[in-house]
């Protein structure tokens, strides 16, 4: 707990400044003023292959604006909205449009030159640099009155089972991409496993242990940084189960409806399940910064359950004079949206544990896509979204940006937080600080 801490904690109990000497030091004040700090949330949720914009993007800026029809299912929500126009990912390099704009969506940053071969002349390898979530995660991690078990959440919906730049947009550092849980059930044991799987995994990894310390001296001075990966990892996941065995819940975990395969047709319910389970980490405080993705950059889902049996990608190569096509991108689009609404829904009703509003109130979700425009491949005016009031966000507005480089935006959702960086990703889009007008 930060010395600042510990003395605002004191000072909204009213006590005078004669008391700190006495009370600064003491563990239970900081464990009190640890419970009294804002449970700060960041949710990114992820779908692809741009959007229609004429269906999109609202006409007006300001506070009075009508919501187009791929965001009609926010207007319940829409004075707690804020859609942004004219952030664009500038990032070039190698590989194509869909790689980088999947790949340094979240990183703002270069591809490493690598042998995936895309649509470019050019193949490409992973990001070379983190990722603004898991920017943020260690940011809040290194503080303990914002550690949380996981520190963040990485899930999934009909992620294919294969692992390329079209796939991956949360990374761990540079060449280190991180996957999302597809499987509810997964992420459901990671969440609430039992406690018999937990002391079985901790034996697992003490054997662990011993084996990279017996190896260590046996390698190269080259792969000791493969070796210390594979240490950090295992540290790790040492840390989760230490959480793990003093974590106590504020509210049971979901029920888990058994038997649902992750099947194009079951990705609504997988969805559903997905989000309940986000919603009861962040109500347990299991995590504080969370990822939604659905699909994959050139995802191809048909989605029968809206009455769309192409395939997601193949629409959004079909040209703007192809009305059939046009209608049912928005439909699609609407679709996510509803999906969006249903967590802004549930984050709404679900109250703080601690009385302190909903959960709603202290979490802004930022719904994004890696392109503009599908059939123009640009990444221009890219998707933001927001939702909600974690990031303290003046909302219920329109805004009209004249193409400025999403790493601004980036940088405005750690300074949100209190992480005052001063340039994310690639510098050379930093120059003018963090983007304005959002407070």
């Amino acid at each position: 707990m930060s010395h600042k801490t510990r003395r605002r904690f004191i000072q909204e109990l009213g006590l005078s400044s004669a008391t700190l000497p006495l009370l600064m030091g003491l563990p239970s004040v900081a464990s009190a003023a640890r419970q009294s700090t804002r449970k700060q949330r960041l949710v990114v949720m992820f779908t692809p292959n741009g959007v229609v914009q004429k269906n999109f993007w609202p006409e007006q800026t300001g506070s009075e604006f009508t919501l187009p029809e791929s965001l009609k299912p926010l207007e319940p929500y829409q004075d707690q909205t804020l859609v942004l126009k004219g952030v664009c990912d500038r990032v070039r390099g190698d590989g194509d449009s869909h790689m980088r704009g999947m790949s340094c969506l979240l990183t703002g940053i270069e591809l490493f030159p690598g042998n995936i071969q895309g649509g470019s002349h050019t193949p490409a390898g992973w990001a070379s640099g983190l990722s603004m979530d898991q920017e943020i995660k260690n940011f809040l991690q290194s503080k303990a009155e914002t550690q949380t078990r996981f520190g963040s959440l990485e899930f999934g919906v009909n992620v294919p089972d294969r692992a390329d730049p079209w796939t991956r947009m949360v990374y761990s550092g540079p060449n280190k991409p991180v996957a999302p849980i597809n499987d509810p059930y997964r992420m459901f044991e990671k969440l609430y496993g039992s406690v018999k799987d937990q002391a079985h995994l901790r034996s697992v990894l003490d054997g662990i242990h011993e084996d990279l310390a017996k190896v260590r001296p046996h390698i190269s001075r080259e792969d000791h940084h493969v070796l210390e990966d594979h240490a950090e990892l295992v540290r790790g996941l040492e840390a989760e189960l230490t959480a793990a065995k003093d974590q106590e819940l504020q509210v049971p975990p979901p029920e888990q409806t058994p038997g649902i395969k992750e099947t194009n047709e079951n990705m609504p319910l997988i969805s559903k399940m997905q989000i309940e389970l986000m919603v009861s980490a962040f109500a347990n405080d299991l995590a504080r910064v969370s990822t939604l993705q659905y699909t994959r950059s050139v995802g191809q889902a048909k989605m029968s359950w809206i009455g769309v049996d192409d395939d997601h990608h193949g629409l959004s190569h079909k040209p703007d004079s192809d009305e059939d096509s046009q209608e049912k991108l928005t439909k699609i689009n609407k679709w996510f949206c509803e999906e969006l609404a249903h967590l802004v829904k549930r984050l709404a009703e679900t109250p703080e544990p601690d009385g302190s509003g909903s959960l709603l109130d202290n979490t802004t979700i930022v719904w994004t896509n890696e392109l503009g425009k599908g059939n123009s491949h640009t990444l221009d005016d890219i998707p933001f979204v927001l939702v909600g009031g974690g990031l303290d966000f003046k909302m219920g507005r329109s805004l009209q940006y004249e193409r400025v480089a999403h790493n601004r935006l980036l940088m405005a959702f750690a300074h949100s937080f209190g992480h005052h960086v001063e340039t994310f990703g690639n510098p050379d889009f930093c120059g003018d600080g963090v983007l304005g007008d959002l407070t």
